[in-house]
């Protein structure tokens, strides 16, 4: 029987890790995206090469909610002179079609990318949020900020992300990536195909993102 693209090993294949920082939601305006990162991963490396981040189009009169984390209060001019989503799709087709897509709990990817771009295949989608409480059961936060520090990753962050902190979307996709390349180093993941990825399910469930 021939292989296809999904049982081929992760780690011998490609995908991208993407990160949107949002608006959240208020009575005013719907959950909308304000930060876009994007972040190749080759061979089961970080490749950071061939990445992509920019700030997204959002009106000045657009409200956030005020519990929404991130720079997003002192950058209102730069939201408002922003591309689109729409307006980056030539730069982020290449970058997002083609291969598996990863993010930290990919609801609000998923999401975003299916409302704003309904007639485009994307996928298959692997989350890391599910793989890290499937590999780090001990664990007792799962939220991305967390997970860098208790596993040991923010030197490395620090040194891909100068400058950057958690909730940029930037610095997010770098985050999620990069555990990523640490679960495929570890015995018996980086044998694991796409599917077999998407299919891990932990054992019990956990803190929220």
């Amino acid at each position: 029987m021939a292989l296809t693209s999904k049982d081929i090993p992760l780690a011998s294949s490609e995908a991208a890790a993407l990160d949107f920082e949002t608006t959240g939601e208020t009575t005013e305006n719907p959950n909308a995206p304000w930060q876009i990162g994007v972040v190749i991963l080759q061979g089961g490396k970080v490749d950071l090469s061939r990445s992509f981040h920019s700030l997204l189009r959002v009106p000045r009169d657009y409200v956030f909610n005020p519990y929404t984390p991130g720079r997003w209060a002192r950058l209102r001019e730069e939201l408002e002179a922003a591309p689109t989503l729409q307006e980056l799709w030539p730069t982020l087709r290449p970058l997002l079609q083609g291969r598996p897509l990863v993010a930290h709990n990919v609801s609000t990817e998923r999401g975003i990318l299916s409302r704003e771009f309904p007639l485009q295949p994307f996928g298959p989608w692997l989350d890391t949020l599910t793989l890290a409480r499937a590999a780090f059961p001990g664990q007792k936060d799962f939220k991305l900020e967390n997970l860098v520090p208790s596993l040991g990753f923010l030197p490395v962050l620090q040194a891909r992300c100068p400058g950057l902190n958690a909730h940029d979307a930037f610095y997010d996709a770098v985050a999620c990536a990069t555990l990523l390349e640490h679960l495929l180093s570890a015995p018996g993941w980086r044998e694991l195909s796409i599917a077999q990825l998407a299919a891990i399910r932990p054992r019990r469930s956990s803190s929220r993102r």
